[in-house]
């Protein structure tokens, strides 16, 4: 079996090297990072989930005044339609880790989340941004259309075959076949099926889908350097998507003490939770989990629990507190490096999996 790094994928989204950057929503996600991801001959992506439009156009014009190269945008795929039915028992428990933060109470109020997807899509097509990423979902087939128009690529995060065989059916060029290694949100489509997301591993995955679609498959979850790389290509994959990898470049977004809790981790560190968010993500375990689990309340759905844990989550960062910041990570965390360069993260993946192939 000859194991080949310019792959079908490379020509599709015409990049030197088959890596992906993780679409890494709310805060280590940079222009900087994305772009010094694509310089370096791979797909930078922006997370964008959470960014009001306005801020995902300034960030699609910074990073191409840095980069000439292609990037992508990652959104998720969900429309904000709040729960606020026990609103009044999460909100009390909630003032518990309020009370230690110092910050003012919440009430029993219902809550609102902006429902900006539509909008976000539509800079994203003004933009003519070279490549679109999603979780949680394919774009409906109004908007695929939209996209397909404008020339824009698409790619699906998918956890399972049957999402896989969606994602092609929909119109996706490619899709990011997430393990349950991965850090951060699950891709997981109906998490009603799932109550934690489907956390088939990586290697499992992989194969599996490789024999069921066609469009290429890019695998993610514990991805870490250049053998994992050759070990997705020997799976059929013919790209990687890596997160956890670039949370420690100099590029990155993460907060100090984020990155502090990464370099302390270990494979054992990280469960999967749905305390800060009401979706399913693996992230290092902390005193907020903690507290969360022990209280037996169930959180509220997406994107209701997101809302009502923001002020937690912001005041947490402000006091460089990673009890109660939500510390996304995939289960590779004991190869990560500290203050190495994005560009030289891929340039070493590079050089690893050329001196395994020759």
């Amino acid at each position: 079996m000859s194991i080949q790094l310019e792959t079908k994928l490379c020509q599709l989204f015409n990049i030197r090297y088959p890596i992906f950057l993780a679409g890494m929503a709310g805060g280590p996600s940079t222009a900087e990072l994305v772009a010094a991801v694509s310089r370096a001959g791979g797909i930078g992506t922006l997370g964008a989930a959470y960014m009001e439009p306005a801020a995902i156009r300034q960030a699609v014009l910074k990073i191409r005044q840095l980069t000439n190269s292609p990037f992508a945008v990652n959104l998720f795929v969900t429309h904000a339609a709040d729960d606020n039915s026990r609103i009044g028992e999460v909100q009390q428990e909630l003032n518990r880790t309020r009370d230690i933060l110092e910050i003012p109470h919440a009430s029993a109020h219902p809550v609102q989340t902006p429902d900006r997807f539509e909008e976000q899509f539509a800079v994203l097509l003004e933009e003519k941004v070279p490549v679109m990423s999603t979780a949680f979902g394919v774009l409906p087939e109004a908007l695929m259309k939209q996209a397909q128009s404008a020339g824009i690529r698409v790619i699906a995060m998918v956890t399972t075959v049957n999402e896989a065989i969606l994602a092609e059916r929909a119109g996706c060029d490619a899709i990011v076949a997430q393990g349950g290694e991965a850090g951060g949100h699950r891709g997981t489509f109906d998490i009603s099926k799932h109550s934690m997301g489907a956390n088939i591993g990586t290697f499992a995955l992989v194969p599996q889908i490789v024999d069921r679609i066609k469009i290429p498959v890019i695998a993610a979850g514990g991805i870490m350097d250049g053998r994992g790389l050759v070990a997705a290509l020997a799976l059929g994959a013919q790209g990687v998507q890596m997160g956890t990898r670039f949370l420690t470049a100099i590029e990155s977004g993460a907060h100090s003490s984020y990155r502090q809790a990464l370099m302390e981790s270990t494979e054992e560190s990280t469960v999967l939770t749905k305390a800060f968010s009401g979706r399913p993500a693996r992230g290092i375990i902390n005193p907020f989990i903690k507290q969360w689990d022990a209280s037996g309340i169930e959180p509220l759905p997406f994107p209701t629990q997101n809302t009502v844990t923001r002020d937690i989550r912001n005041a947490a960062a402000q006091q460089s507190k990673a009890d109660y910041m939500s510390l996304w990570a995939g289960q590779g965390t004991r190869m990560l490096t500290s203050g190495q360069h994005a560009e030289s993260i891929v340039a070493e993946t590079i050089q690893q999996a050329l001196a395994i192939l020759s």
